[in-house]
């Protein structure tokens, strides 16, 4: 059997393996073909990539989640010890304790860029300005529909008030991304010129967002590729979310076309189905793409593990890298392949981001891992011993009630339910103690 190590060849990783015998690692041969790095397609990621972090803003929008300021600074000092280079940590004007939390973190002498969001409201840029952070992420409605149904304004106003408060924080010594929500589904025209006012009134970055998840990635690089060559020179960003499960490629068809800093939330956070997972994202441009995002991917899976802890959100069995099952094999013909050699079944090893494959015995167990699993437990088996052990395991697994199961989903659901925000029974009772007079039960 041979081992793999993290080492690379030609930018390709897992193509050096030692042998179990101790020797040194060599280049057994080219096993795999990586044709991003061949055909030279990993060549179109730009220089100075870098991780617009997410996870204390978008990610603590997710419905039921709601982290303490010191929660919030423990987070954050990790993502910093990781080297995640910007974070986005909150909303200030939400509450004192928001508040606190955010300027907790700008105080915490972090080497992140350490930023706050704001509308384009001077209550909020103010709020921002307070915490001390380094930079404001100051938003607005891009597309009409947000324009006339959620601001009720028109682009006139939208534009006077972003270009305003763009001055007014500049004015003040805070550093300025402007974002436009909804941008895709914007009109072109109106946007670049929302762009380029806010650029002149010294915004430095402009942050281009897929808001309810509706791009493509062939979509998102015909996008940028309109855009780019008509705004003034400033620095682009996107925050892509995942409604359609593609925030992640399409965040990576955005780095392609040029885009500098890419959005992402930890174990996948945000609004509704969530915005680009972090640590996919950023294994994708280091194991696929061969870049070296600066992070230190070999802490992802304990930072995933925070992230889950604090944020009350399990994170999925089947999630990509950091889910349960990302690295357990059951499928006889897959367990054979890993034990023979891991790289046949898995991607990338998952010691890299500090994690152990699993073996799991069921079903579809096959006799070689039920060999391997009696060695481990220092025990010999003849051939037949094993055929049969493999025989009965199968038909324990096939045989087992599915209710412990079922009951664990029902009783996961119902407690889903009660953590995401204020139950009904609990807004009668607080609007009650604010006295107002309520029904017992909601209209349908």
């Amino acid at each position: 059997m041979i081992n793999p190590t993290t080492r690379d060849l030609q930018g390709v990783t897992g193509l050096y393996y030692e042998t179990n015998t101790g020797g040194a690692a060599i280049p057994e041969e080219r096993l795999v073909h990586n044709y991003l790095i061949e055909a030279g397609l990993a060549g179109r990621i730009p220089k100075g990539v870098r991780i617009w972090e997410e996870t204390l803003r978008d990610g603590e929008q997710t419905p039921g989640v709601a982290y303490t300021p010191e929660e919030k600074v423990q987070i954050a000092r990790f993502l910093d010890e990781i080297h995640v280079p910007i974070m986005d940590v909150g909303i200030p004007v939400v509450s004192k304790e928001e508040a606190r939390g955010v300027r907790a973190i700008a105080d915490a002498g972090l080497d992140a860029t350490v930023m706050a969001a704001a509308r384009t409201v001077r209550k909020d840029v103010d709020a921002c300005i307070d915490c001390g952070v380094d930079e404001i992420a100051l938003f607005t409605a891009g597309s009409d529909l947000h324009i006339r149904h959620k601001l009720g304004m028109t682009r006139e106003q939208v534009k006077e008030v972003a270009v305003r408060e763009t001055e007014y924080a500049v004015a003040h010594g805070v550093e300025v991304s402007f974002v436009t929500e909804d941008t895709f589904r914007a009109d072109l025209d109106f946007v670049v010129d929302l762009y380029n006012a806010c650029t002149d009134a010294g915004a430095h970055r402009a942050v281009v967002c897929d808001t309810v998840g509706v791009m493509t990635p062939p979509g998102i690089r015909w996008f940028f590729g309109q855009l780019k060559d008509r705004l003034v020179p400033t620095e682009l960003s996107f925050h892509g979310h995942n409604d359609f499960g593609l925030a992640v490629a399409n965040s990576l068809a955005a780095v392609e076309e040029g885009v500098q800093v890419p959005h992402t939330c930890v174990n996948g956070l945000g609004e509704r189905s969530g915005n680009a997972s972090f640590e996919e994202l950023v294994l994708a441009l280091e194991a696929l793409y061969g870049y070296d995002t600066g992070i230190e991917i070999s802490r992802l899976y304990d930072l995933s593990q925070l992230v889950e802890r604090l944020s009350g959100i399990p994170v999925g069995v089947a999630k990509p890298l950091v889910g349960h099952n990302a690295f357990a094999h059951e499928s006889g013909i897959h367990a054979h392949g890993v034990i023979k050699h891991t790289a046949t079944y898995e991607p990338i090893q998952p010691e890299r981001i500090g994690r152990q494959r699993t073996f799991v015995f069921g079903k579809h167990t096959g006799s070689l891992a039920v060999a391997e699993k009696l060695r481990s437990f220092g025990a010999e088996a003849t051939p037949d011993q094993v055929l049969r052990l493999v025989a009965l395991i199968k038909d324990f697994a096939e045989g087992r009630s599915k209710k412990d199961q079922q009951d664990f989903i029902r009783s996961f659901r119902d407690r889903v339910d009660r953590q995401r925000g204020v139950t009904d029974d609990e807004f009668r009772s607080l609007a009650q103690k604010a006295g107002i007079a309520v029904r017992t039960q909601p209209k349908s």
